[in-house]
């Protein structure tokens, strides 16, 4: 699964920390969601898109053979 979480934090000038802490995960789960190596929750991908005020799929994108 593919993600422009560093593009928009980039927008808002906001740190992974920041993010995190919007959020209520570890700064290291952002930093593992940016890498591609974690897949969020529904839950959390909501919340996320909830701070960058936008929807989970301008964010989160499949990829094949996901």
């Amino acid at each position: 699964m593919k993600n422009t979480l560093k593009v928009e934090r980039a927008k808002l000038n906001i740190t992974q920390q920041d993010l995190a802490d919007k959020v209520g995960v570890s700064r290291q789960t952002i930093n593992s969601i940016e890498s591609e190596k974690y897949v969020p929750s529904t839950l959390l991908a909501i919340k996320i898109s909830e701070v960058f005020k936008t929807t989970v799929n301008e964010i989160f994108t499949l990829e094949n053979g996901d």
